[in-house]
């Protein structure tokens, strides 16, 4: 199992970045059209990471859940998928079936969307209100791969919960996760710095 990194940098209180990014299929989404009217929850994922195998079937449970109180779902793969094609298109079609992720599974190949949300991580979470604020990042809960403890996205309710009935989301704990696979010479600044 690869160590594990924490989120980077938090981003509360500005706008998300918006985006327009394919999925497996190829069908261009709008962060916009995505959005859900209520929040959106925004998760930057891949399919071979060990943390997010660990949570994908409650995050497949989780968003059917939440998308009755008006809180949508997408993940964001932006792995370098030439390096690694175990993330490609077709095993993303695979992995959103084995897990029940009924939401978009979007493909970021130029790595551009994980980096204006500082995303350092997968699982990498960011809660967005209905006016597209970003009043949440951390972990989905505090479960771990081979902790034990069952994922059930404890952290991430709590804050909709918050945000459903208009008090402010406590300041989540960083997520934990593999490290976003940056494609040589376009890895962030302070990730360089890291390695």
């Amino acid at each position: 199992m690869s160590l594990a990194t924490s989120t980077f940098e938090l981003r509360f209180n500005n706008i998300a970045p918006g985006f327009e990014l394919p999925d497996a299929w190829g069908k261009k989404h709008l962060l916009k059209n995505v959005a859900g009217k209520n929040g959106t929850v925004i998760v930057f994922a891949c399919n071979h990471c060990p943390y997010v195998i660990h949570i994908a079937k409650a995050l497949g449970q989780f968003a059917k859940t939440y998308v009755a109180h008006g809180v949508n779902t997408v993940a964001i793969n932006s792995n370098d998928i030439e390096k690694f094609p175990q993330d490609g298109p077709e095993p993303m079609k695979e992995f959103a079936s084995q897990y029940g992720w009924d939401f978009p599974y979007l493909i970021d190949e130029t790595q551009m969307i994980a980096k204006s949300y500082g995303a350092a991580c997968t699982p990498d979470f960011f809660l967005i209100d209905g006016e597209g604020k970003i009043i949440y990042t951390g972990q989905f809960d505090e479960s771990r791969p081979d902790s034990g403890v069952a994922a059930n996205g404890a952290d991430l309710i709590t804050a909709i919960n918050s945000l459903l009935t208009d008090q402010p989301p406590a300041r989540g704990l960083p997520s934990s996760g593999c490290s976003i696979k940056w494609k040589p010479g376009n890895e962030p600044r302070w990730f360089a710095a890291m390695s």
